[in-house]
């Protein structure tokens, strides 16, 4: 079920005095409060002992520091709808008065922005508390740690919030690029044609980041790679690269995204290659003899009919050359030309790259002949989405409001995280040797041979 019928009548905040608060929810609360689509109470509760002034000059910092140009009018609108309770997540006592703050709300949201330990005790203490009820709960990723977590995770949640009051944040699925993924392939009748093995050579995701972990070094040091941004953002936008055109009902997106996960066998830990960029283990809050991947390159596949036979490529990294997100469809090459005594080559590949991190926008390889010269060379068609289409809506923004409105279209329903989780599952029971690489360059060298026989990988910002 994709919608429910209530527009939510108060927003619970858990950790709004937190680090996700003050980067994303509460920017994103002023553009909700902006465009009118921000109608209710905001209460936000977290540990510190705070005044309800204490936090609105919290949120006003957040607000200026994100944005450069703050309509004070909307500011007011939002801070004014700010109430805080402080106090422990365990302590009955808080629930206790966020249910009197709630008064007769009938329809509440409890967004919890906090670390992944703490969604099934707050659940618990809001069923306790008679909260539970015909209310919506939200919840960050990572949804469990591994396979068998997670099943106990999900167990133990729909319990309390059934999985159409169940909503899993995966803030990718929020970008607007990412959402463009499916216009641009249904919306355009020179791309779906190709789209399939008859013309595809492979399928290429890179998510790189040109910084390391530092300040986070705690916390990454017991997710990594795999588990940060391969088993949720990127196979989810592989999913929507690679499903079948939807149709019929609300939930036609999330059904076929499934139907792409289901078709993925899991991992062969033979066809991945994991990585730790030297000078990892130093930085605070990592261990000394840390086994964290930071990098990841991996070869899946997808079998069914449009994709069978189509390797697909999926590398993630830290303090790699460049920070940038980009799928690229690699189109088979053509036969080389000959009539007579000339000859046309057409040296490498030409890619459809669909860039969904910086400098959004899609890049479409095609050949022109070299004047002078019997050779043809690459050219690139380039569309900027911020310069042609404007400024999209920020992932929270566009993930809260429809949290708010009650579509869970753009959040991972069970079925398919479980999906994820097995596809990963064997490379977290059995992952290969863990490989240095030096910062800025591309990860391990054996990474690069995973994708040798089909053109290597596409330097992101290239032109091949």
């Amino acid at each position: 079920m994709a919608h429910v019928s209530e527009t939510a009548d108060a927003l619970v905040v858990f950790g709004i005095t937190g680090d996700l608060a003050r980067r994303m929810t509460i920017p994103a609360l002023y553009r909700l409060t902006e465009q009118g689509l921000l109608t209710c109470s905001v209460i936000g509760v977290g540990r510190r002992a705070l005044r309800d002034d204490e936090l609105a000059e919290q949120a006003r910092a957040s607000v200026t520091e994100d944005l450069d140009d703050v309509d004070e009018k909307v500011l007011a609108d939002l801070l004014s709808r700010l109430k805080y309770i402080g106090g422990d997540a365990e302590d009955g006592s808080l629930y206790d008065r966020l249910r009197e703050e709630l008064g007769d709300a009938a329809a509440p949201v409890f967004y919890l922005a906090t670390p992944p330990s703490m969604f099934l005790e707050v659940a618990e203490e809001l069923a306790a508390a008679g909260l539970a009820d015909n209310a919506r709960l939200v919840v960050e990723k990572p949804f469990g740690s591994d396979l068998a977590s997670a099943r106990e995770l999900n167990e133990r949640l729909t319990a309390i919030f059934p999985e159409d009051r169940l909503y899993r944040i995966d803030h990718f699925l929020g970008k607007e690029p990412v959402q463009d993924i499916i216009y641009l392939r249904f919306a355009n009748a020179l791309f779906e044609p190709v789209w399939s093995r008859e013309d595809v050579d492979s399928i290429q995701i890179t998510l790189a980041e040109d910084f390391g972990v530092e300040g986070r070094g705690s916390f990454y040091d017991n997710v990594g790679a795999i588990r940060d941004v391969v088993q949720n953002h990127l196979l989810q936008v592989l999913a929507l690269a690679a499903m079948e055109p939807p149709s019929g009902g609300e939930d036609a997106i999330p059904r076929r995204r499934l139907d792409v996960f289901r078709a993925m066998p899991a991992i062969n830990p033979d066809n991945a290659v994991l990585g730790q960029y030297e000078g990892y283990r130093e930085i605070e809050g990592v261990a000394s003899k840390s086994e964290t991947e930071t990098f990841v390159a991996l070869r899946l596949e997808i079998e069914n009919w449009r994709w069978s036979g189509i390797p697909i490529f999926i590398r993630a990294g830290k303090a790699l050359p460049v920070s940038a997100t980009e799928v690229v469809v690699r189109l088979q090459r053509v036969p080389q030309l000959r009539w007579g005594s000339h000859r046309l080559r057409t040296p490498g590949n030409d890619d459809i790259v669909l860039r969904v991190g910086r400098n959004a926008g899609v890049t479409i390889g095609i050949r022109a002949k070299t004047p002078g010269k019997e050779v043809s060379q690459p050219v690139s068609l380039d569309l900027h989405f911020n310069e042609e289409l404007g400024e999209p809506p920020e992932p929270y923004e566009r993930l809260l409001a429809d949290a708010l409105r009650g579509d869970s279209t753009l959040f991972p329903r069970w079925d398919v995280i479980e999906e994820t989780w097995r596809i990963v599952q064997p490379l977290l029971d059995a992952p290969p040797p863990l490989e240095r690489y030096a910062p800025g360059s591309w990860g391990p060298a054996s990474a690069d041979l995973l994708a040798a026989q089909n053109g290597g990988w596409r330097v992101p910002g290239s032109g091949g």
